[in-house]
């Protein structure tokens, strides 16, 4: 094998290594198209031979779909493991949205904890801008299901700021079930409208301590939002008592 040829295949080898990397800390996201050929031998200053044969290594792994004519697209089943019928059931069961609440609870403390801590001046942007959206959509009174859009939008671009990618994927990948569940508990959370106000200084006070840097505060004020949408759903009659779910376990196992 020619020296020429060695150099290639090092150089596609370190540009499939970065593409890799991109995806994982989710600069390219599941489903998105990814630049022509040109831009990205242009940036990363490659040649095209080179680049062709490090997206054929993504392809070979299945991170990569590319399509005659259509150009190259990040796999849209990256992280959607948790996309199987088990999770497709919580969606038609109302009565475990609680453990869902818990679930988020647990991972977007964390993720506001990192955001303040490590978030960049162009990641703060971003989650100025997903709050204002959201904002706006709830000052609008859209309708609950493209609230929770913009909600869940807002509190990925937290997570993404966190530059964890296994909590980043995580949530990513329970995108469609957490949106979800965000539309039935705004269905009884704006039920009254004092709590509407309150899910409002609880979304500023999220994006303030995120903002101000303050990891204590930041995580302080994910807690607060997401205890106060849990106390408020278990008033409901939509939850079904862990007892129950004990007595059940008790009778299949006589």
């Amino acid at each position: 094998m020619s020296d020429d040829r060695i150099r290639a295949t090092k150089i596609s080898d370190m540009i499939a290594d970065r593409l890799e990397s991109m995806i994982l800390e989710g600069s390219l996201t599941p489903g998105q198209k990814m630049p022509p050929e040109r831009e990205l031998a242009q940036q990363f200053d490659v040649s095209r031979p080179s680049l062709r044969e490090a997206l054929h290594r993504l392809e070979a792994k299945g991170l990569v779909n590319r399509r005659q004519g259509g150009g190259t697209f990040v796999s849209a089943d990256i992280g959607m493991s948790f996309v199987d019928p088990l999770m497709q059931l919580f969606k038609t069961h109302s009565e475990f949205n609680y453990d869902l609440l818990e679930f988020r609870h647990a991972m977007e403390e964390v993720a506001a904890h990192y955001a303040a801590l490590r978030a960049t001046d162009s990641d703060r942007e971003i989650i100025r801008q997903r709050y204002d959206e959201w904002l706006q959509g709830h000052n609008g009174r859209i309708g609950y299901q493209q609230e929770a859009e913009l909600d869940w939008r807002f509190h990925l671009a937290i997570a993404e700021a966190s530059h964890n990618a296994v909590l980043l994927h995580s949530m990513r990948a329970l995108f469609n079930l957490f949106k979800a569940t965000i539309t039935t508990n705004l269905e009884y959370l704006y039920s009254k409208e004092d709590r509407r106000d309150e899910i409002l200084r609880q979304h500023t006070a999220i994006r303030d301590a995120v903002l101000n840097r303050d990891p204590k505060a930041a995580q302080q004020a994910v807690s607060d939002h997401l205890a106060f949408v849990e106390e408020t759903l278990q008033q409901s009659s939509r939850f079904e008592s862990h007892s129950k779910r004990s007595l059940r376990r008790i009778s299949l196992m006589r």
